[in-house]
């Protein structure tokens, strides 16, 4: 899958390929059996004190392999994804990352100042007020008190909890801690920042906030790792990703490439997607829901499939599906969003928001979402479709259909195409 570079994506890459992270073979094995665990945890602490523990490649008995021979390397200003489900390994590296745990065997070169941003507020203790607990946070990520004096004010109003930083911590809600651990830990000026699903704190209008901060940080050349199920929000802030799958490393490298193989793998119904087009098989019948979606393509007015859309044009959305038996208001969310912006869409569209009600009979049909001017600016974007039978059933969705935006000819700095004419009236 071939992707061009916009000038501004480049503007965004890292311009310094000082390597301020190095992964290199780490490995790292736990016991499921919890009397074993303690008593190989209380026989390797005596190891290392006599200076006889070696580290092993070998299993004992109840261990599994939670990492197992990862590597990789993150440069100054470059953000890295790392992606897999659930028990894959991504919060056990963060761990060994920020130096909580050490691997079995490997090694982990870092260079400068880490802020792992993991279970925002979890480490406060709830007695000590916000005050206190800033300071303890802030001492043990590195800071001196004298620094620590010097960027209080400004923790205390970005978290926006006011008078209640000498109040207990005890007495926050869960926002107010998680939003006050996410300003301690930014406003260390890390060199590296560990970020672990927790892009979400707070309303919409924090959110907003935290993304700007970490667009800061990042052209100051602070370096991230993120780790987050949401596709929309690694494409829109990583260059590079790491996949991991029950411990091992499938995939080091571009991030399409890698959230396109995680994608196809996170789905049992694999598919073929180029820019602007997607296909995926019939599923089994066990796996359906009622309704498949087949196909997804743009079109034009004279219903030729286009690849990549220029701005302005009038296109169809067209999203093809199987439906096995009758079904009756089906909704379609269609949310899209700008690559290398973010998670928050850009364009939402829904047939229920829009008054129009869809029945479909059994058999095969095609949804077409019909728009006259295609005003995005050129660019590469990404689709996420869901279709629900009602406000809480899933009959199928597609987490990422990418497309390209070309430009017209007049779309150079412009936001937005703004259909328009022009008119001469003479008196």
């Amino acid at each position: 899958m071939t992707i061009s570079i916009t000038d501004r994506e480049m503007l965004e890459k890292p311009q310094d390929s000082e390597v301020v992270l190095s992964v290199s073979g780490v490995s790292k094995k736990f016991c499921r059996d919890l009397k074993r665990s303690l008593f190989y945890g209380v026989r390797d602490i005596a190891g290392e004190l006599v200076g006889l523990r070696e580290k092993s490649e070998t299993l004992r008995a109840k261990e599994f392999w939670a990492l197992k021979d990862v590597s990789f390397e993150l440069r100054r200003g470059e953000a890295l994804g790392l992606v897999g489900k659930n028990g894959s390994g991504k919060s056990t590296l963060l761990r060994i990352i920020a130096g909580l745990i050490k691997p079995d065997t490997g090694s982990v070169k870092v260079k400068g100042r880490i802020a792992p941003l993991i279970a925002l507020g979890a480490g406060f203790n709830p007695i000590l007020t916000g005050r206190e607990n800033v300071y303890a946070n802030m001492s043990i990520l590195g800071l001196s008190k004298k620094e620590i004096n010097e960027r209080f004010d400004e923790v205390i109003e970005f978290a926006e909890i006011g008078d209640a930083i000498d109040a207990p911590v005890q007495t926050y809600s869960s926002g107010m801690a998680a939003r006050l651990g996410f300003a301690s830990a930014i406003h260390t000026e890390p060199d590296i920042l560990l970020i672990d699903e927790v892009l979400a704190v707070g309303d919409i209008k924090f959110q907003s906030k935290c993304h700007r901060k970490l667009s800061e940080l990042r052209q100051q050349g602070t370096s991230f790792i993120l780790v987050s199920h949401n596709s929309q929000i690694v494409l829109g802030v990583c260059d590079i990703a790491v996949y991991l799958c029950k411990g091992q490393q499938l995939q080091f490298g571009d991030i399409y490439s890698v959230i396109f193989q995680y994608e196809r793998d996170l789905f049992p119904n694999n598919y073929e997607q180029e820019l602007g087009t997607l296909s995926r098989p019939e599923k089994i019948p066990s796996e359906s829901n009622g309704l498949d979606i087949i196909y997804l393509s743009f079109k034009d007015f004279q219903d030729r499939q286009i690849k990549s859309i220029v701005s302005g044009q009038a296109v169809d959305l067209c999203i093809g599906c199987k439906v096995h038996k009758p079904l009756s208001n089906i909704i379609t969310r269609i949310n899209f969003y700008e690559t290398n912006s973010g998670s928050s869409p850009i364009q939402f569209l829904s047939n229920y928001n829009d008054k129009k009600k869809i029945d479909l009979p059994e058999g095969e049909h095609e949804i077409i979402i019909q728009m006259p001017y295609f005003c995005f600016k050129p660019g590469i974007y990404q689709i996420k479709i869901v279709v629900r039978n009602n406000a809480l059933f899933t009959l199928d969705h597609v987490e990422s259909f990418r497309f390209q935006v070309d430009s017209n000819g007049s779309m150079t700095s412009c936001e937005f195409y703004q259909p328009h004419s022009w008119k001469i009236l003479s008196y």
